[in-house]
C-alpha cells in the first residue's frame, strides 16, 4: 500500500527487521551494505517498507531489482519513490508486484531503466 506521495504507508525500524527476519542487527546492517535490502532515514531513522519483508525473510526478487535500479543511477529515495509509485499497467506498485507473478515485469522495466 502506498500514500499519494509515492511512499509505503507502513515503516518498519531495523531492530524490527532483524526479529522478523531471526537474525542479528548487524546481519540487516550487512543485508542494507549488501544492496539486499534498502533503508531511507525518516525523521532521523532508517527505515525499511514494511511490504518488503515477506514473514521471515526479504522479498524474493527485490536484490535484483535493487540492483538494477542502481545501475541505472537511483539512489535510495528514488528507489524507494519508483517502487511505490502506482502503475496502472502491473497494476499497482511494482513494491506490491514484486510478491506475485509479476515480478519478472518488474525487474525488466528497472532493467530498461538503465537504457
Amino acid at each position: 500500500m502506498t500514500d499519494q506521495s509515492g511512499e509505503p504507508q507502513r515503516w518498519l525500524v531495523l531492530p524490527d527487521i532483524a526479529e522478523l527476519l531471526g537474525i542479528p542487527i548487524t546481519k540487516v546492517h550487512q543485508l542494507l551494505r549488501d544492496g539486499e535490502l534498502i533503508a531511507v532515514r525518516r525523521n532521523g531513522v532508517l527505515r525499511v517498507p514494511a511490504e518488503l519483508v515477506a514473514g521471515d525473510t526479504v522479498r524474493k526478487h527485490l536484490p535484483g531489482v535493487l540492483t538494477l535500479l542502481r545501475d541505472a543511477g537511483y539512489n535510495d529515495e528514488e528507489a524507494i519513490r519508483w517502487l511505490y509509485t502506482e502503475d496502472e499497467t502491473i497494476p499497482g506498485t511494482p513494491a506490491t508486484a514484486l510478491s506475485g507473478d509479476r515480478a519478472r515485469e518488474v525487474k525488466r522495466r528497472a532493467q530498461a531503466l538503465g537504457f
